[in-house]
């Protein structure tokens, strides 16, 4: 938009990594008040933004903060509840920046007729306004919004090499994962926006970058199980929440150093147990809840020593490597949170405009991404597109004013309205722009487009006639692809699996096996 030509690598796929396993808003960040104001002002600001840009991602999410009957004497409790309030009195001010209520204060009762099953030592409660998002269809959204002004768009494609002429980056080696192929591509300046893999990139650079990774996970509830976000404490202090999200409700989340590998990071019985025991204390039905998957991921926490992980700054640094390394060419953009990442990403731009002689001023926080400008009405997307009203409204949530340029295929083939899953209304349509449109090569990404399979079914029921789709635009390996796809979704599942789930795993595993003759090398 500022007049450069840009061309966009990524590793994987849009949010496959650090934030698609985040807890999906875009908030200020209460816990980061009394130590960081400049961050919980910054992404409090930035998720104004963000609500204007991408009014069709974003939805409110008010939570409830409960003050429990922990022993002691009565004054005391009074103390404690007064204490959070005057907390959250100042948080006001931040919220009014992205748009939000004002905090309320409910007596026990109140709370329980808000969420009957809090625990009944429940003493009052505060409430407070965050904005949810739908993380994997923002970062598409940039990435079509960036592609519409003429940039170039690569996904599955990873940085092999960078090269130097003296102590300027002059190109990049990179191969296309699914190919195999490999290019060079020219540049005057590399832009290392890569969250934690950020020092893997420098060290092809020939510098250094010090993180302090931090890994984090959520367990995923097959359906949203409460009416609004409930917040927590483990047996260490921290604060969790469950959090409704879309079709399912977010538990998480951790909060651990972490020293393994980026590209293939585990999850444990511990940290599971670790979240329900966590829940139990505000919200004890928790266990009744069916744990579908989970999400994990690292954060790209800036390093700091003799502090623990959960009180690493969540701040962002940009590094221009001409003044810190003598390397010319070269800016890292490390730290940070998603809802700042649009400031983050301005102030990146800013630097490298700068070093180019660009002047153009920034607009992405005026200018709408694909789909933000105006939604059409769900009665009317299901009457002309004769869809089920919620199947409309979901495609809105998800695309907003582009849905009938989704749904376009149906005029030409009416099959195409057919719905592939019914956990979240996908249509044959939607999964066709995807892989047509959206740059989705595998079953994965089609997952991250449009959420098929990531509610209760898990794929059992959509994989097939999805892989069908995909072979016919891309000729893609249909027993490839859903094998690489259990492959994946196992990684997530297999943690929380235990009684009668784990019985329904394996009967799934043996019809792949049987009906698609996958093999015994499938998970």
């Amino acid at each position: 938009m500022r007049g450069l030509r840009v061309l966009l690598l990524e590793k994987n796929d849009f949010a496959a990594g650090t934030t698609g396993a985040s807890s999906g808003m875009i908030h200020g960040g209460p816990r980061y008040l009394l130590s960081e104001v400049k961050t919980t002002r910054a992404s409090s600001q930035d998720a104004g933004y963000i609500r204007k840009i991408a009014p069709h991602l974003v939805f409110r999410i008010p939570f409830l903060h409960p003050i429990l009957r922990e022993g002691g004497v009565p004054w005391k409790k009074k103390i404690r509840l007064a204490l959070v309030e005057a907390f959250f009195h100042a948080y006001d001010g931040f919220s009014a920046l992205k748009g939000g209520k004002r905090h309320t204060r409910l007596t026990a009762g109140e709370a329980r007729a808000l969420e009957p099953d809090l625990s009944s030592d429940v003493v009052g409660a505060v409430t407070f306004d965050e904005w949810g998002i739908n993380t994997d269809r923002l970062c598409v959204a940039n990435a079509l919004a960036a592609s519409s002004h003429g940039a170039e768009v690569r996904n599955h494609t990873e940085v092999r090499r960078v090269l130097r002429e003296e102590n300027r980056i002059t190109a990049v080696i990179a191969r296309n994962l699914l190919t195999g192929e490999e290019s060079e591509y020219r540049c005057r300046i590399l832009c290392n926006a890569t969250g934690p893999w950020a020092p893997k990139l420098a060290a092809l650079a020939g510098v250094t970058i010090r993180l302090r990774p931090a890994k984090g996970i959520h367990l995923v509830l097959d359906r949203r199980i409460t009416n609004v976000a409930v917040t927590s404490q483990c047996i260490d202090g921290r604060q969790i929440f469950i959090n409704p999200h879309e079709n399912t409700t977010l538990l998480g989340t951790t909060d651990d150093d972490y020293y393994g590998d980026l590209d293939d990071i585990p999850v444990s019985e511990d940290e599971v147990e670790y979240l329900l025991q966590g829940m139990e204390r505000s919200y004890p039905e928790i266990r009744k809840a069916r744990v579908i998957s989970t999400t994990r991921g690292v954060r790209p926490t800036l390093f700091g020593e003799d502090v623990y992980e959960d009180e690493l700054s969540r701040d962002h640094r940009l590094i221009d490597h001409a003044g810190e390394d003598g390397l010319e060419g070269f800016v890292s953009l490390v730290g940070g949170k998603l809802a700042a990442y649009r400031q983050m990403a301005e102030e990146a731009t800013d630097r490298i405009a700068e070093k180019l002689g660009i002047q153009t001023p920034c607009k992405t926080h005026i200018f709408p991404l694909p789909g933000g400008d105006r939604s059409p009405d769900a009665d009317e997307i299901s009457q002309n597109y004769r869809i089920p009203p919620y199947t409309a409204q979901r495609l809105l949530d998800r695309h907003g004013s582009l849905v009938p340029t989704v749904l376009a295929s149906i005029d030409e083939q009416p099959e195409e309205r057919a719905t592939l899953c019914p956990c979240e209304p996908v249509t044959r349509a939607e999964v066709r722009y995807a892989v047509r449109h959206e740059w989705a090569a595998t079953l994965s990404d089609i997952r991250r487009r449009t959420r098929l399979g990531a509610g209760p079914c898990q794929g059992c029921q959509c994989l097939v006639p999805a892989v069908a789709i995909l072979g016919e635009e891309r000729g893609a390996d249909p027993i490839a692809a859903i094998r690489s796809f259990l492959q994946e979704s196992w990684k997530a599942r297999s943690p929380i699996l235990k009684g009668i789930q784990l019985a329904q795993e394996e009967m799934l595993q043996m019809t792949y096996r049987g009906v698609l003759n996958l093999g015994d090398d499938s998970p």
